[in-house]
């Protein structure tokens, strides 16, 4: 085959799922935006409802009608964006949840959508979404009178457990919920590592449960093996790829694979990124291109069929480091052309 396998682990998922909850506290929900992190919805968020799971949350209002499709009434769908204009069918159809950012969308969403159920979200120092400060106290009063289900924050700084920022933001969304019977919710993924103050009554753990740091301890989710295409040997002095941008440095083999920039694996990664074979390592050599990657394959005692970039020797979190970025963005870009094993 010439099309290389994406291996999505759903049992990892819900064991992922497990030991975040276990650590919880509280009742846990489950971030399955952007297609549950790449790896699809339509598989990964029925096997995080049957671990449990009865809160989802997604980016946008799109998002939670796909979603809804897949799961059919009961759990929880709540959408970051909140109610944006053009969402109300969307919203009462799929019954969906929105997380209310400002005066602005509370005013449409109570005229459009007049008894439909809603959440609050709070900026409590990321300003990015959300109601500041003094634009809560203004309207706490009218908000709270139409009985919002939920009330969220999000923290900037979670991964970094010392910063300075944590502690600041926790003390702002208590400030601004003090008193309040209304369930709450702060911490992903590294808030729930940062301890149990930050837990409240609801955690939403995201790339945790995909196998991504900051959670060191989850257990991995995704392999991918790239088909080996063909293999040549280049002499020393030889080139390899666009702008010749490797130089044999002795005698090589190298493997050309099937996969590149078109399918997710960025075109920053190139020289200094590695797949492995039977768990040794081997180099990328020259610039990824849109469909193929070279690999020094020198040093291997026999001749693959396909070289492993993400699995068990390599994490999400080790690739994205290849190119400069995180974790998020390696899952999240992973392509379309892949064939698709899941292991439910």
């Amino acid at each position: 085959m010439t099309t290389a396998t994406l291996t999505i682990d759903l049992h990892a998922i819900a064991a992922n799922w497990h030991m975040l909850n276990r650590m919880s506290q509280s009742q846990t929900g489950a971030v399955v935006k952007a297609d549950a992190y790449g790896l699809g919805i339509d598989r990964v968020a029925p096997a995080l409802a049957q671990a449990g799971a009865r809160q989802f949350f997604v980016a946008i209002a799109k998002e939670g009608v796909a979603l809804r499709r897949v799961l059919g009434p009961g759990p929880a769908i709540n959408v970051f964006a909140g109610h944006m204009p053009g969402d109300a069918e969307k919203i009462k159809s799929a019954q969906l949840t929105p997380m209310i950012n400002s005066v602005d969308q509370l005013i449409g969403h109570v005229e459009t959508l007049p008894g439909h159920p809603f959440g609050l979200q709070l900026n409590s120092g990321m300003n990015r979404l959300g109601m500041d400060p003094a634009e809560w106290a203004a309207l706490r009063d009218i908000a709270l009178s139409q009985n919002p289900k939920l009330i969220i924050s999000h923290l900037a700084c979670a991964d970094e457990p010392d910063h300075k920022m944590n502690a600041a933001q926790l003390n702002s969304f208590r400030e601004m919920t003090a008193g309040l019977k209304i369930p709450l919710s702060l911490g992903a993924t590294g808030g729930i590592l940062l301890g149990t103050d930050y837990h409240f009554d609801l955690t939403r753990p995201g790339v945790g449960l995909y196998g991504g740091l900051p959670f060191a301890d989850a257990q991995p989710v995704v392999t991918l093996d790239l088909p080996v295409v063909q293999i040549r040997e280049v002499p020393a002095g030889g080139s390899v790829g666009y702008a010749c941008g490797w130089i044999a440095p002795r005698p090589s083999r190298i493997a050309t694979v099937s996969g590149g920039y078109a399918d997710g694996l960025i075109r920053a990664m190139g020289n200094g990124a590695t797949m492995t074979h039977n768990g040794k390592k081997v180099p990328v050599v020259g610039r990824v291109s849109m469909d193929l990657i070279t690999v020094d394959i020198t040093a291997l005692p026999d001749t693959p069929t396909h070289l492993q970039l993400l699995g068990d020797h390599q994490t999400v979190d080790t690739v994205a480091g290849f190119a400069g970025t995180i974790g998020y963005e390696i899952l999240t870009s992973l392509g379309a052309r892949y064939d698709r094993d899941y292991l439910a």
